[in-house]
């Protein structure tokens, strides 16, 4: 793939993020992809990678914010923050109604127009602080 194709594919998801379309997403997987993320662990496959984002959307209501994309023949670098609320059962969790917003890198490899691998790096820690989902005592 050129440099300029992947961002067009890049900017199509963004846009995707933006309705938050879990099928448009999806469609930029292989069938036979990896996703690697810190809550959802390592799911395969076009479909799960669907199911995967659509779970994020139903329980954190999450919008991605693009800060920039860092391009290396087939490898990208996606340098974003992931903002939205806990409202849904997230990690079987009551919801807390309560915003985050947490920094993160997502680390892509692709194949023939299509993400073959995805490593998705936040800071999940917190994440579940900012949504009440854990308690954490200040440093002394």
């Amino acid at each position: 793939m050129t440099r300029e194709e992947i961002v067009e594919v890049f900017e199509g998801r963004r846009l995707a993020w933006e309705r938050q379309d879990a099928g448009a997403l999806a469609y930029d997987y292989a069938d036979d992809c990896v996703i690697e993320s810190p809550s959802g662990g390592t799911h395969r496959g076009r479909d799960a990678a669907r199911k995967v984002i659509q779970s994020v959307f139903d329980a954190l209501d999450a919008s991605l914010r693009q800060e920039s994309l860092i391009i290396d023949g087939d490898s990208v670098a996606q340098v974003v923050t992931i903002e939205g609320k806990d409202i849904g059962a997230f990690l079987g969790m009551s919801p807390t109604g309560k915003p985050f917003a947490v920094p993160g890198v997502f680390l892509f490899e692709m194949r023939a127009g299509k993400i073959i691998r995805e490593r998705r790096i936040y800071d999940f820690t917190s994440l579940l602080i900012q949504t009440g989902l854990m308690k954490a005592k200040p440093a002394n």
